[in-house]
């Protein structure tokens, strides 16, 4: 009998491993419905199952004889007398390896370990699960081979293990080596299943399993539920009968989160007994969906309101922007929490009342993370960046969300250098980064033109398994549209898996600007025809596509029927499309005159697509009248002034350039200047027009007079005419010969590696002599030259533009 109770005891103790380990279904369950409550539950179940595990085997004690293994001698040892090891002493060398294990010191465990002279299950099962819970996986999986003898128990630590770590291939191959197999076994390969999505799998799990108990079942309708398969779900409640609070709270709960609440109420109402639980799911239910009348009032009637209870209440008085309520419920709370505190302080930053929030912080006497998350993520928003900064630099402990919402901010606000030093910051602090951070980098890469750094980002990507689905993938997507590599683009598109509209959006309007007019259309035939709904932004990539690729009557068609195909009313953008369309081709009239049909005033973008289109085609007169329309609605608007003085200028209308000069000093209106820069081996160079103070200057210049003696072998003569200065004819060719667009291809060229392609990125507008220029460039030194200016990318080639000269 005593040896009976030993052996009991022992494997109550593995099972207070396996817990601690891997934590079952029923409290992944109980926390998704309610945070906290569930949590200081189970914690103090497992506190008293410990100590029933630990106060008996205190008391006993085991003789055991130890068997020398035979020496290789063939003389004959002495006999060796085994030494007798108390069972007492067993049991304290397995706490104290328990303990090590749980305050993370899993070096002092192994020590301890291997200093017994005697080691039970229990010992390799506590180092097992031990170095579990400290994510020490791989050592686990080495222990664990390591047994000379492995009990029930190592099995099911394992297997939760591999499920844990993401491995259900290891876990599965785990599962059907076990010599036998109980309800922990079957469970554990139910929740790993049901954790990472593979429903049917659960189901076939569930469905083998020859004696189910209520962990089974509540498994198994968690799996429907957290993956929204709600209709199967109902169908599994109905089947059985013997349903436990938690899994009526699991099913309303889902209902909840689907937002179908007359389906959570028609569970609510027949709960047999109903929980605290029960209470907030309903309630926080109807007040984050904005029927807060029915939360108030099932709040009145709740008979038991804890600390959950008040705060849902609080916060959907927020999220629905009824702050005065929310303050009101707030101040008549009996006990607040952190959540509580959060709560009030998000719905004052959002609401931008900035002093009470931080009041209300100051105050606070239970900060946690995020509150000073909440409050760092208010500064930012509201562009207070130095009180964001201050606040992040004294919090005592920082977390993912915490460097997010700093490197957010200085993103938002355009500080990139900033956001990228933090970002690197954060990885040598040992944080590693979620998809939202990724995500903003990689549009501040974008934003910077930085490929090569992209490029990085994206292995990193790959390295720590984030490349997959649409929200990094998006994020990637759009850098390698705006950096210029287009083909990387379509690859990365061709990858998610899960497209939704932004991905098909943002490869559109890709295509479109790198002017790649019939890819676009091509690719949104087959958004339409994989059931797609098209909206407003994939239109305007789709009129922007055909206007700059000369598409007009196919982008007319697209314009007229959008609204019967697709549902869509078009709006300012899409008639500035539209004119810009018809303003290229050369259709100016028809340009004015839908302009007359808009059904709502033009706007400065619409008259600047007039004014662009003017300018193609030398109609100073239309031009001015676009340009003085232009300067009513947008008085600081440098490039319109610039556009109609190059009007001008090309006109010989010297005087009237001269006249806009002085209408811009006098309005304050000051000229962006020029600039070009690419990037080469992680740093960015940037040129100007004449620009004489890059190091390599005296090479660049060289090889620009090689090039233009090359061009003229070949019969190319600049076009002195597009200076916008009144001087000589030689003087103006001088000036041609020195753009910054020229003088940045040069350098790549001389620097850049043959067979990559070049990137030059400009702030303005490519001119025309310039365009014409690296055109027959490309053709001379057989090199792919990609130029991005304000408004498109440029892609040269043997002589040849992507925007077949239509710009």
């Amino acid at each position: 009998m005593e040896r009976w109770m030993t052996i009991y005891n022992h494997r109550k103790i593995l099972i207070f491993h396996f817990l601690i380990a891997n934590g079952m279904i029923l409290r992944k369950l109980s926390a998704s419905l309610t945070t906290g409550y569930g949590a200081s539950c189970h914690s103090m179940h497992l506190r008293l199952l410990h100590t029933s595990c630990i106060r008996p085997l205190k008391k006993q004690r085991l003789r055991r004889n130890f068997h020398n293994p035979k020496p290789s001698n063939p003389k004959r040892s002495p006999p060796t007398i085994a030494p007798i090891v108390s069972d007492s002493t067993i049991v304290q060398w397995n706490t104290t390896i328990t303990n090590y294990m749980r305050s993370g010191q899993c070096d002092s465990a192994l020590s301890m370990f291997e200093k017994m002279s005697h080691r039970t299950s229990v010992s390799w099962n506590a180092m097992i699960s031990g170095y579990l819970l400290n994510n020490r996986f791989d050592l686990a999986r080495q222990m664990f081979d390591k047994m000379p003898e492995r009990d029930l128990v190592s099995w099911n630590v394992m297997i939760t293990g591999c499920v844990r770590n993401g491995n259900l291939g290891m876990a599965r191959k785990l599962f059907d080596q076990m010599p036998e197999r109980d309800a922990v076994s079957w469970n554990a390969m139910l929740s790993g299943y049901a954790q990472n999505g593979y429903v049917e799998e659960a189901r076939m799990v569930f469905d083998r399993m020859p004696n189910k108990n209520s962990i089974s079942w509540n498994g198994i309708l968690a799996a429907y539920v957290q993956n929204g398969r709600m209709d199967d779900a109902r169908k599994l409640f109905e089947s059985n009968s013997a349903w436990d609070v938690i899994s009526w709270n699991c099913l309303m709960g889902g209902y909840v989160r689907k937002k179908k609440l007359v389906d959570a109420r028609w569970l609510f109402d027949r709960i047999p007994i109903r929980d605290e639980v029960s209470w907030n799911t309903m309630i926080s239910g109807y007040a984050q969906n904005g029927q807060l009348s029915e939360a108030q009032k099932l709040f009145d009637e709740s008979p038991v309101r804890d600390v959950y209870t008040w705060t849902a209440m609080v916060s959907g008085y927020v999220q629905n922007g009824m702050l005065d309520e929310a303050r009101r419920v707030f101040d008549e709370m009996p006990v607040k929490n952190s959540v509580s505190w959060n709560a009030i302080i998000a719905g004052y930053m959002q609401c931008k009342n900035i002093d009470v929030a931080k009041e209300l912080f100051d105050a606070m006497p239970c900060k946690n993370v995020s509150s000073w998350n909440t409050m760092i993520t208010g500064f930012a928003q509201s562009s207070l960046i130095d009180l964001a900064r201050d606040l992040f630099d004294k919090m005592p402990r920082r977390d993912c969300i915490s460097w997010g919402a700093i490197i957010a901010g200085y993103a938002h606000l355009g500080h990139n250098e900033e956001a990228l030093r933090l970002f690197v910051e954060m990885n040598r602090d040992g944080e590693k980064a979620n998809r939202s951070i990724f995500s903003c980098i990689l549009s501040t890469c974008a934003e910077i033109t930085s490929l090569e750094l992209g490029n990085q980002l994206h292995a990193q990507l790959f390295k720590v398994g984030l490349g997959s689905g649409w929200y990094v993938g998006n994020a990637l997507l759009a850098m390698y549209c705006k950096c210029g590599n287009i083909d990387q683009a379509y690859v990365i598109f061709e990858e998610i898996a899960d497209k939704d509209i932004v991905s098909w959006n943002t490869i559109i309007a890709g295509y479109a600007r790198h002017g790649f007019g019939k890819e676009a259309l091509r690719i949104f035939e087959s958004m339409t025809r994989s059931g797609v709904k098209p909206d407003e932004v994939t239109m305007v990539g789709v009129l922007s596509a055909c206007s700059h690729s000369g598409l007009v009557d196919i982008g007319t068609e697209y314009f007229y029927t959008m609204d019967r195909d697709y549902g869509i009313t078009a709006n300012s953008k899409h008639y500035t499309c539209m004119i810009d369309l018809l303003g290229r081709a050369g259709r100016l009239d028809d340009a004015q005159n839908l302009m007359k049909n808009m059904p709502f005033e033009p706007d400065a973008a619409t008259w600047g697509a007039l004014l662009g289109a003017s300018r193609i085609y030398g109609n100073t007169e239309l031009g001015e009248k676009a340009a003085e329309m232009v300067f009513q609605m947008e008085p600081n608007n440098a490039g319109m002034y610039i556009l109609l003085s190059n009007m001008y200028a090309a006109s010989g209308r010297w005087a009237d350039v001269g006249t806009m000069r002085l209408k811009m000093r006098d309005s304050g209106v000051k000229k962006v200047p020029g600039y070009s820069w690419l990037h080469v081996q992680n740093k960015i160079h940037t040129f100007s027009v004449g620009d004489s103070t890059h190091p390599e200057t005296a090479r660049i210049y060289a090889y620009l007079e090689e090039l233009d003696f090359r061009l003229k072998k070949e019969g190319y003569i600049s076009s002195p005419k597009l200076v916008l200065h009144d001087v000589e004819e030689e003087e103006k060719e001088h000036m041609l010969k020195y753009h910054s667009e020229k003088l940045a291809v040069a350098f790549g060229i001389l620097n850049i590696q043959a067979g990559r392609p070049i990137r030059v990125f400009k702030n303005l507008r490519v001119c025309t002599d310039c365009h014409n220029v690296i055109k027959h460039i490309s053709k001379i030194v057989g090199r792919l030259i990609i130029v991005r200016d304000s408004h498109r990318f440029h892609h040269f080639r043997d002589g040849v533009c992507s925007c077949g000269d239509y710009w």
